[in-house]
């Protein structure tokens, strides 16, 4: 069990300019605290300290160089933990991807970050081989004709459906295996890892880009945004300026939100390195072991997604085994009030929202940042609100026209602050303006003390537990099954995953089970499971504007009057 202590004085580091500087402080000054815990065994910060050393020598011997992406498809164990810092040691550039990727999803991302080397474990490398042999057949294809990689999509089945511009910056990345067999070609971690370490001086460069993290942009793909270390540690550094504090040097925060995610990234890794906390890895979420955890590390803080909160609802001891939690803390997706009530009255333990996006490294409002009232007691935040934003960051709403809208009136959210991404991958588009704003596609409005509500998103996104699912993905999926001629997908509410993915599908002349059945087999095949159908509806027809477009909103209104049926 991780030791109890009590934060001491300078916990938070002064003007570090890069997040390795964070985990060298950590061991000068607390080597022995705990600095994560997984499986039973612990690692020091000194520790820690120690492999990421090691690790960045073999990166370095391996002919890793400063800006070369390194991608890391792992579950929440040490190696990730290591492996990502050790990646920004060496200077290089971190593309953290979801270890339950398919292939398809894998072999795009690769390419698009140009990755030299993908580190994967158990939970990923038959995914990750067989987007490596994509890419391995799409550029051989090209050079074979000596059309070199840009004309190597039209291909057929070698070239994967990469378009051209991929292919145009991609390489074959060399497989790094955490916990499995090797094949030929292929290095083991061990073999990665080097038996001492070496210096790797820093560059005093916070705008050095630190993280490729994918998310969907208005283009409807999937697309890489652009986190310097400028951008990472300023949202550490802003959440760690919220009283209450989210995060102590005392505390024990579970580790249960993805890595790959950056709210298990940034929000969570981030703000342990920041204030020395210890960080207990969660690798394969299930609540009934997840409370064992708790209970049996003394876990004070739990970051969760928000569905996690009906999971835990109804459970054996619930109160008695989250004794030792001072705060639950949820973002990513609204919270359920109901829910969050229920749990309240059950435990004790206050539940905390907070608003972010990756571009924004994440954080931009918490619910811990709401003001005092006029006779000074802690603030509470209003039904439905998000919270104020965090120090150092503005916000602001905006109409269609770009002006501020009147009071009351629901705008466009914009943001400005030093934790903006830097645009997208690879040339920096779409960033924050030449003042520093960035809007973010979310419809809200603010109350007069600053608290922000969140009332629709421009952008078709749908969150399913916490992950952003954009519709164009799964319906260029849908829409190569034979027989369909048309598709159209949105986001439903779900009890259990905050909003599920349902496709309405246009198939003249084929029976509907079948055409249920095809759907579903290449979405399971292309597509990770969040952004598979939850449920898959033959129509006869799609409602269609005067110009062609397909009306969502119709479908979405059918979709409340059906809710209202079953209910």
């Amino acid at each position: 069990m991780p030791e109890q202590r009590q934060e001491e004085p300078g916990a938070v580091p002064g003007a570090p300019t890069d997040l390795v500087d964070l985990v060298v402080a950590a061991a000068a000054t607390v080597p022995q605290r705990a600095a994560l815990v997984a499986d039973g065994t612990t690692l020091t910060w000194a520790e820690l300290d120690e492999e990421v050393g090691r690790v960045a020598h073999g990166l370095s011997s391996a002919g890793v160089v400063a800006g070369h992406r390194v991608a890391l498809a792992m579950a929440n164990r040490p190696e990730m933990v290591v492996g990502y810092l050790a990646v920004l040691r060496v200077q290089a550039v971190a593309v953290p991807l979801n270890p339950r990727a398919t292939a398809d999803e894998l072999a795009r991302m690769l390419a698009d970050a140009g990755a030299r080397m993908v580190l994967a474990d158990t939970v990923s490398v038959a995914a990750v081989r067989a987007a490596v042999a994509t890419l391995a057949g799409a550029l051989e294809a090209g050079a074979g004709r000596g059309d070199g990689p840009a004309d190597a999509s039209r291909a057929g089945a070698d070239g994967g459906g990469l378009p051209d511009e991929l292919l145009a910056r991609a390489v074959v990345p060399r497989v790094v295996t955490v916990g499995t067999t090797l094949q030929p070609g292929e290095r083991s971690w061990d073999q990665l890892r080097a038996d001492t370490t070496r210096d790797h001086p820093q560059l005093p460069d916070p705008e050095k880009l630190a993280v490729l993290l994918y998310t969907s942009g208005a283009s409807g793909r999937p697309r890489a945004a652009m986190l310097s270390h400028r951008a990472l540690l300023a949202n550490i550094e802003q959440a760690g300026r919220v009283e209450p504090a989210m995060i102590r040097a005392d505390d024990v925060v579970l580790g249960a939100l993805p890595l790959f995610h950056v709210y298990g990234l940034n929000a969570v890794l981030g703000a342990v390195l920041w204030h020395r906390a210890t960080l207990v890895l969660v690798e394969a979420y299930e609540p009934e072991a997840a409370l064992d955890l708790v209970a049996a590390q003394q876990v004070t803080v739990l970051p969760l997604a928000p569905t996690v909160i009906g999971h835990l609802l109804g459970r054996d001891r619930l109160a008695e085994r989250l004794s030792s939690v001072r705060l639950v803390l949820s973002g990513s997706a609204p919270l359920d009030p109901e829910q969050v009530e229920e749990f309240v009255a059950v435990t004790g333990i206050a539940v905390h929202q907070g608003y972010g996006l990756t571009e924004a490294a994440p954080i931009v409002t918490s619910t811990l940042c709401v003001p005092p009232g006029e006779d000074g007691e802690v603030g509470r935040p209003e039904p439905g609100s998000v919270g104020n934003a965090l120090p150092g960051i503005e916000v602001r709403l905006v109409d269609d026209r770009g002006l501020a809208p009147e009071q009351g009136d629901p705008g466009e959210v914009s943001i400005r602050g030093a934790n903006l991404f830097s645009g997208y991958w690879p040339q920096g588009v779409e960033g924050p303006d030449e003042d520093g704003w960035w809007t973010t596609g979310d419809v809200g409005f603010l109350a007069p003390d600053g608290q922000l509500f969140l009332v629709d998103r421009v952008k078709e996104l749908v969150i399913v537990s916490g992950f952003n699912v954009y519709p164009s993905e799964v319906e260029d999926v849908v829409g190569e099954v034979p027989g369909v001629a048309e598709v159209a997908v949105i986001g439903v509410p779900d009890p259990a995953t905050g909003e599920a993915v349902v496709a309405y599908v246009v198939a003249p002349g084929q029976e509907p089970e079948d055409v249920v059945a095809a759907v579903r087999a290449a979405c399971g095949t292309r597509l990770a499971r969040f952004k598979q159908p939850s449920r898959v509806e033959v129509v006869a027809e799609l409602p269609h504007t005067v110009t062609g477009k397909v009306r969502k909103g119709s479908l979405r209104a059918a979709e409340r009057r059906r809710n209202l049926e079953l209910l």
